[in-house]
């Protein structure tokens, strides 16, 4: 079971991922020379930029993939050089992830996550995957997606669910 289980999770990060490298490229393609300036595009001003979106959807498989390993988390830097860090960022946390196995008492065991300040959760591992990594992994993505849309990038909900593509059936 706990194969079947890292699989699901591996293949829904590694998917999602590829959906925020394919919303990255389709991005650098309408703004051409103006590319680079896209990672400082924010949603509205106290909103985290589009470049910090990015390492932050991708920290939560890092994270994931890190835990599996017994190994503590360790957030990537939320400061986004140029596209090319962002696109090999996408890339180097989607193998990473080929890695993880998740063990079944991985899921009972108390999971610390520190936050801001003096201030932290302690969920059991299945919480941990349900209530806290993915919720922020979509959080970011969406976000992510949500920046370039408002911009004026050219994406639809084909491109957010490109993961379901090969499923769809002609009647």
């Amino acid at each position: 079971m706990s194969k079947e289980r890292t699989k699901n999770l591996v293949d829904l990060f590694s998917s999602r991922l590829t959906t925020l490298g394919h919303i990255l490229e389709i991005s650098e393609q309408h703004f051409h020379e103006e590319s680079e300036s896209i990672l400082d595009f924010r949603l509205i001003e106290d909103m985290l930029p589009f470049g910090t979106q990015i390492a932050y959807t991708c920290n939560q498989p890092y994270n994931f993939s890190l835990w599996c390993k017994n190994q503590e988390s360790d957030n990537l830097s939320p400061k986004i050089e140029s596209l090319t860090v962002a696109k090999n960022l996408i890339e180097r946390t989607k193998s990473q992830l080929k890695d993880s196995e998740l063990r079944d008492s991985k899921l009972s065991e108390l999971k610390r996550i520190n936050l801001d300040g003096n201030q932290y959760l302690e969920l059991k591992g299945k919480d941990y995957i349900q209530e806290f990594l993915i919720p922020n992994f979509y959080f970011h993505l969406v976000s992510a997606y949500n920046i370039m849309r408002m911009k004026g990038v050219p994406l639809g909900k084909v491109n957010y669910m490109a993961h379901v593509a090969p499923l769809v059936k002609v009647a």
